[in-house]
């Protein structure tokens, strides 16, 4: 047959082009997604960013210092000079507020990280290797919760002294209670997960096991926590503070504050207004961030 004749071979088809790959997320960045779309959260985590911003940098923009004093000028009421006014003895208070902020701040911050450290651990404990210790851990705890709290703190300072440090630790010490339940209840339910019975095959210790398998597995629910318990500390801060207990003059914190302000609000009530309402927008902020988290990291309500 001619090679003219012969019947030529079908064409090949050119091989289909592979669908792209979606790219996967972390639980974290679907958890950062979904608190970007709660409006409140997004609210709190920028007011708590720009007022933070504010303590920190805006005393060292200002003409005054939070101790200096007017007495001629006493207290007036917001002008050109003073944004907020002055108090009785002339002080700025802008300065006191952005300074006060500072100390508050601070102590919410620190007092939190000693509640957070002693809650952790002791709750992880606990929790993991169960039987008489837990059962006593966990007493001990019954028994500390019965104790009021402010009596507590208030004792500890009386007995060590007025001090700022002290009064972090003094916050911390009573605040780590709740922590610890929940980071109990946290393990109790994952030491009988796949996972930890592997570990355990495996021959790792008790220690590896707590601090490298269960607790990075519970850190939504510690973050939650740790965003509404900053609030909780700083009320009670501002509650030392009513009681002559908190930070002592001439230093500021909203607290004290808030305090000055109140006895004085018949007469000038721009100095409980201003310190109140920044207070307020603070803890408001702290506890819009706190549910949005709170939703964020639970992924069942997650509706993609």
């Amino acid at each position: 047959m001619p090679a003219a004749d012969r019947p030529t071979a079908p064409a090949a088809r050119p091989a289909p082009l592979a669908e792209p790959l979606e790219q996967g997320h972390s639980p974290w960045q679907d958890a950062w997604q979904r608190l970007q779309k709660n409006r409140l959260a997004v609210f709190g985590l920028w007011a708590l960013v720009v007022v933070s911003l504010a303590c920190v940098v805006g005393p060292w923009l200002m003409h005054f210092g939070y101790e200096e004093q007017n007495l001629d000028l006493g207290a007036t009421p917001p002008s050109g000079a003073h944004w907020l006014g002055t108090d009785t003895l002339g002080r700025d208070l802008l300065v006191r507020l952005l300074f006060g902020g500072r100390i508050s701040l601070a102590v919410g911050l620190a007092a939190t990280l000693v509640a957070l450290t002693i809650g952790v651990v002791y709750g992880a404990v606990a929790g993991f290797i169960g039987g008489k210790l837990d059962a006593f851990l966990m007493r001990t705890v019954d028994i500390m919760y019965a104790l009021p709290f402010a009596i507590f703190v208030i004792l500890l300072m009386v007995f060590f002294g007025r001090n700022i440090v002290l009064l972090f630790v003094a916050i911390g010490a009573v605040e780590w209670l709740t922590m610890a339940r929940i980071v109990r209840g946290q393990v109790m339910a994952l030491k009988k997960m796949e996972f930890i019975e592997a570990a355990r095959a495996l021959g790792f210790g008790q220690r590896r096991i707590i601090f490298r398998h269960i607790l990075p597995n519970i850190l939504g629910p510690i973050v939650v926590y740790t965003t509404l318990t900053i609030p909780g500390v700083m009320l009670l801060e501002a509650f030392l503070s009513f009681l002559g207990l908190g930070v002592q003059p001439p230093m500021s914190s909203w607290g004290v504050l808030i305090k000055d302000g109140a006895e004085k609000m018949e007469e000038f009530p721009w100095l409980l207004v201003f310190p109140g309402a920044l207070f307020s927008l603070t803890l408001f902020s702290l506890n819009f961030l706190g549910d949005g988290l709170r939703d964020a990291l639970d992924v069942r309500s997650s509706k993609d």
